[in-house]
């Protein structure tokens, strides 16, 4: 299996900032997408961000200009930093990988338990 497990959610007033943390875990072989993702009250999960383990990444038009994805391979590790954030940023934040498992010849989807991220004034 393949464990991640995020860090970082908060509540903060709107124009401040977050960095969120996901560390993935298990019999991994290859990380090949990392990303997040966040479902608000009542509304669908929706993607944030990804990066690719060549380095593409993907971000709703929404967060364009005020988030950054990144990763730190060694530690398999992928960062959500999250700057000017407003309140339409309240969600719940998933941790999300598509890895290929030792012995495997596929790739699957992984997701952590979620964390909280509020701002509000």
């Amino acid at each position: 299996q393949v464990q991640l497990v995020e860090s970082g959610g908060a509540s903060v007033q709107p124009g401040g900032s977050l960095r969120l943390s996901c560390t993935a875990s298990g019999s991994i072989l290859s990380l090949n997408v990392m990303g997040w993702y966040r479902q608000a009250p009542g509304k669908q999960r929706e993607l944030v961000a990804s990066l690719t383990s060549g380095g593409s990444t993907n971000y709703a038009d929404s967060v364009k200009g005020r988030f950054t994805i990144s990763r730190a391979n060694a530690e398999n590790t992928v960062f959500l930093q999250m700057n000017s954030l407003k309140p339409e940023d309240t969600a719940v934040y998933y941790c999300y990988t598509r890895a290929r498992r030792t012995g495997y010849v596929y790739d699957y989807g992984y997701w952590g338990q979620g964390t909280q991220v509020t701002v509000s004034s």
